[in-house]
């Protein structure tokens, strides 16, 4: 048998003693409300201070205790209306706490979701709203049941408009816990956000004047609005929002605040095409910014930074000819052909996806995409192709087409049957073989047709 060691054994006994403290504090709690004598008020708040104090206390909160013991209910009792700030505050603190716990800890706070939403409005102190905002924030992340309920209950409406004053903690709240409200998969809380007054004028105000704190939260805001949301992305492609984010882009340094820009940008982006037809326009002196802060996160040390920044520009790429001849001449191509021989797996995929879209014009009609010869001759001798093999025989099925894509461009591209050579010196034919029975029709036929057609039976017999 294992003998416990000392540390062990002292962590259970403090946490055995933790449970006893907290429930005793409920019991004091419950006394405290029971109470109607001279102080009444002060004997609640420290019964519910100290209750507080246990909720915060370790690395393992004793919630489960609380709730078994009959907090629930007690709490939401010292949220009714009249009831002195100090009260709210620390009843709505012991909440937040209880939020924090684990799934079914977290649905326990049921019963009490009304009168939090109730203390969020603008009749309430700025401390009492913040703190009802962060427990229903904790609420809303915990999955998209409880949001469903949350939104039922009408608490989009006032968390938006604490989210709409120039500045503060509570308007970093507030936009943190709408980010969990409309996060879906339900497009349907992000496209009534961006409907609300003055909601697209805060989030843009915002990003233009607030330091990184709050312009992070407001980001990931806006992250779930684009990704959505149709609706909420048209509208924010046709306001200044896109300048924005790529100045901040641009000038900060910040990884948490970096990631929610990038991806605003990237959903932006790809979900509406006035973005590049309009907004993004080569010669355009936001394009060139984009570019420029787009190869700054391609050659950070921080890998989240580079597969964000690399699936930003594959969307870019996606765009017209002169889009994709703009990143072909910019110096985001050194970094991507670097990152496609030397990164982890995962950016080599979003890699592949930008040098591939920049090797191809886009389609007209429903015919076969025609190559952009010189890019895909410079990618190629700039050793490209093995990185693109390199996928083919990777496990992943999303991966391995994209190698064999790029491994048709360069055999039907490259000059002088060159492509064959360069293919079957890089064991690209053995690469494809592996699928000749494939459980996976698509790419089992597209390999065995390359095979087939470029290295048949007469292969080889002009040598």
């Amino acid at each position: 048998m294992d003998v416990p060691d000392d540390s062990d054994m002292m962590i259970e006994e403090e946490q055995s003693i933790l449970e006893a403290q907290t429930s005793s504090a409920v019991e004091e709690l419950k006394l405290a409300l029971a109470f109607q004598g001279k102080g009444a008020v002060q004997k609640k708040v420290n019964a519910l201070r100290e209750l507080r104090r246990l909720l915060s206390k370790s690395e393992f909160p004793p919630i489960e205790t609380a709730i078994k013991s009959g907090a629930i209910p007690l709490l939401a009792q010292c949220l009714s209306f009249g009831s002195q700030d100090e009260q709210l505050l620390e009843a709505a603190w012991c909440l937040t706490n209880i939020a924090a716990g684990q799934s079914e800890e977290t649905r326990a706070l049921l019963p009490a979701l009304p009168l939090l939403i109730a203390h969020i409005g603008e009749k309430s102190s700025v401390p009492v709203a913040e703190q009802c905002a962060w427990a229903l924030g904790n609420v809303a992340g915990e999955g998209e049941e409880l949001r469903h309920i949350l939104l039922s209950q009408g608490a989009l409406l006032p968390l938006a408009k604490m989210m709409l004053p120039n500045k503060g903690s509570t308007v970093r709240t507030a936009a943190w816990a709408l980010s969990n409200l409309i996060k879906g998969p339900d497009p349907k809380a992000a496209t009534e956000l961006i409907k609300i007054e003055g909601v697209v004028d805060a989030i843009l105000r915002h990003l233009s004047k607030s330091d990184d704190e709050l312009v992070t939260e407001i980001a990931w805001v806006v992250v779930y609005l684009s990704a959505l949301s149709t609706v909420a992305t048209s509208v924010l492609v046709k306001s200044d929002l896109l300048q924005l984010l790529v100045q901040r882009l641009a000038s900060s340094n910040s990884l948490q605040l970096l990631i929610p820009v990038l991806r605003s940008l990237g959903n932006l982006i790809a979900g509406d095409a006035y973005s590049t037809n309009v907004v993004l326009v080569p010669g355009y002196e936001i394009t060139d910014n984009i570019i420029h802060a787009l190869s700054k996160c391609l050659n950070s040390e921080h890998r989240v930074l580079k597969k964000e920044a690399a699936w930003v520009l594959s969307n870019i790429a996606a765009g017209s000819i002169a889009h994709k001849q703009l990143i072909y001449k910019s110096e985001a191509v050194p970094l991507l052909i670097q990152l496609l021989s030397t990164s982890t797996f995962d950016i080599k995929k979003e890699v592949a996806y930008v040098l591939g879209n920049l090797c191809v014009a886009p389609a007209e009609g429903s015919g076969r995409s025609s190559l952009i010869f010189d890019h895909l001759v410079a990618f190629v001798r700039s050793g490209c192709l093995r990185g693109f093999i390199d996928l083919v025989r990777s496990a992943d099925i999303e991966a391995a087409r994209l190698g064999l894509q790029f491994m048709e461009l360069v055999l039907r591209g490259m000059p002088n049957s060159e492509g064959q050579k360069l293919v079957e010196k890089e064991d690209g034919i053995d690469a494809m073989e592996r699928f000749q029975f494939h459980e996976n029709e698509d790419l089992r036929n597209m390999a065995n047709q390359l095979v087939d057609k470029y290295f048949g039976e007469d292969y080889g017999l002009d040598e």
